[in-house]
């Protein structure tokens, strides 16, 4: 079957649209491409805080009873504050901190030696009926991807223990700050 010379230039025509079309839109497409690229920066510098978090701190900012400034012990920057209540530690880093978890000693020595040597009398308080088990010491470590945003220690009843987790922290985080620079 064959087509007149009106409808092949119609088609050709057609087609030399079709292909503008497809140009322009492609332009639009990485313009708005790049849009979301300077918008995902922005985000991501900016302190961008999700819904579930708001609700937890508020909770935690109504049962504060304190706020004790963790700081590097060579020049004294503020490296992270430790919020206190009646049965839990709360120590958020600043914004600007960025260490890893994996980072030493925060685990050998603060987590495995300190949190677990308390873990391990609370384990025997248990055992001896002092305590419940529900009052044993607990860490949990929450990331902001690869890094640390807060480290929470529940169940430490003690105020001496507050003091210890609290220094050992201190020198943990310094040392930690250290090996990263």
């Amino acid at each position: 079957m064959g087509f007149s010379d009106e409808q092949i230039r119609d088609m050709l025509e057609l087609k030399e649209d079709l292909t503008e079309k497809i140009i322009k839109y492609k332009e639009q497409i990485e313009k708005l491409e790049r849009n979301i690229s300077v918008l995902d920066t922005i985000l991501k510098q900016s302190s961008f805080t999700k819904a579930s978090e708001l609700t937890r701190n508020a909770v935690k900012a109504i049962k504060q009873e304190r706020k004790i400034a963790i700081t590097k012990n060579s020049d004294g920057t503020t490296i992270a504050n430790a919020f206190v209540t009646n049965d839990e530690v709360s120590i958020v880093l600043e914004d600007n901190v960025t260490l890893d978890p994996e980072t030493p000693p925060l685990k050998s020595w603060f987590i495995d030696h300190i949190i677990g040597d308390m873990k391990k009398k609370d384990v025997q308080q248990v055992e001896s009926g002092e305590i419940k088990k529900d009052d044993i010491i607990n860490c949990v470590i929450n990331n902001d991807g690869s890094k640390i945003r807060e480290i929470i220690i529940k169940n430490y009843r003690q105020k001496e223990r507050v003091d210890e987790i609290i220094n050992t922290a201190t020198w943990s985080l310094t040392r930690m700050i250290e090996s990263s620079e």
